[in-house]
């Protein structure tokens, strides 16, 4: 999924407030809960812990992965038995195809639980919206009130550019995921990191020459994005990955750090999080790009320094605007020899 989705990031206690009115809980609200705060009340009555275990369809069984483990004792003597399964669903992002079997797959299992690839700051996918790519002025805007850095602003004009060619709006399978949970009265739990650290994460390992590269990189491709049938044809053809992974994996060819930053640590974290999530239910429904499944699954019951992941990076000094402006007018005077 796309960690830069346009959505302003609201602050803590306008998201907790949120998600207290929309039924869901961000993956710290559950944290809260597991050590028996606030927290620990569920937003929306969740499906009975009792149910035996439920095979998929084979129909439905596609790109689903699934995991278990042991129920912790608490949950074990609240009714959730004492194995919780879980199902993880992987998603191409951009795909009516993907939105099709989120919703089929949460209808056939009800799950106690159904686990987002969100954060707080992205909850307004949640919400019906239009497709809509931002605008120089809104992009201008966003970096003068700071609601993201140059690296996320850019990205995710990227991405929406992409979502408007396939006229599917970007994370419209997390809505279908919501919708559906809320319908039975399941419980649903945002469980990305928060898209501030990722993406000051992922600006903090580039060197001045890579930010300066990445502005010319990423409107270059802008302009010469593949037609609507070459991008749905991508996307029938892609069984590992999603759309935004394969995104991700292009540009980290021109820039190595963006794999660590944008997938390898929120597959180590998400795992993370499901699993806590997971030891307190007894079935879940992860939802999430097809690139973060295997990841999340190499990562399962494995020990994770999860508060290494939430370090944000020092800020460096001396990469003045004027010298990443110069770096862009080097490069394509460089481009520009290359073509001769």
């Amino acid at each position: 999924m796309d960690p830069a989705a346009p959505a302003a990031p609201a602050p803590a206690a306008a998201a907790d407030a949120e998600a207290e009115a929309n039924g869901y809980e961000d993956a710290a609200e559950f944290e809260d809960a597991e050590a028996g705060g606030e927290g620990a009340e569920a937003l929306a009555t969740p499906a009975s812990g009792d149910e035996e275990v439920t095979e998929l369809p084979e129909e439905l069984a596609r790109g689903v992965v699934c995991l278990q483990c042991e129920t912790s004792p608490e949950a074990a003597a609240a009714g959730a038995g004492g194995t919780c399964r879980v199902y993880v669903v992987g998603t191409a992002h951009v795909s009516q195809e993907s939105c099709e079997q989120v919703k089929a797959v949460i209808n056939y299992l009800k799950p106690q639980a159904v686990f987002l690839e969100l954060c707080a700051s992205r909850v307004a996918i949640l919400a019906p919206q239009n497709l809509q790519v931002p605008t120089m002025n809104e992009m201008i805007d966003m970096w003068k009130k700071k609601k993201m850095n140059t690296f996320g602003i850019l990205y995710s004009w990227f991405l929406a550019k992409v979502a408007s060619q396939l006229e599917v709006l970007p994370g419209a399978e997390f809505r279908v995921a919501f919708e559906e949970a809320m319908s039975y009265g399941g419980k649903v739990i945002l469980g990305d990191r928060p898209v501030q650290i990722t993406l000051r994460r992922t600006w903090g390992k580039m060197s001045l020459w890579h930010r300066a590269k990445f502005l010319y990189y990423i409107i270059f491709q802008s302009i010469f994005l593949p037609s609507p049938e070459e991008l749905n044809r991508m996307l029938k053809d892609m069984d590992d990955v999603d759309m935004l992974t394969l995104v991700i994996q292009e540009m980290s060819k021109a820039f190595p750090s963006l794999m660590e930053t944008l997938l390898h640590e929120r597959d180590m974290y998400m795992s993370s999080k499901l699993l806590k999530v997971a030891r307190e239910h007894s079935s879940v429904v992860a939802v999430v790009g097809k690139g973060h499944v295997s990841g999340i699954k190499k990562n399962w019951q494995q020990p994770i320094q999860v508060k290494d992941l939430l370090e944000l990076p020092v800020a460096e000094e001396g990469a003045s605007k004027m010298k990443i402006l110069a770096s862009i007018g080097a490069l394509s005077d460089e481009e520009s020899m290359t073509a001769m």
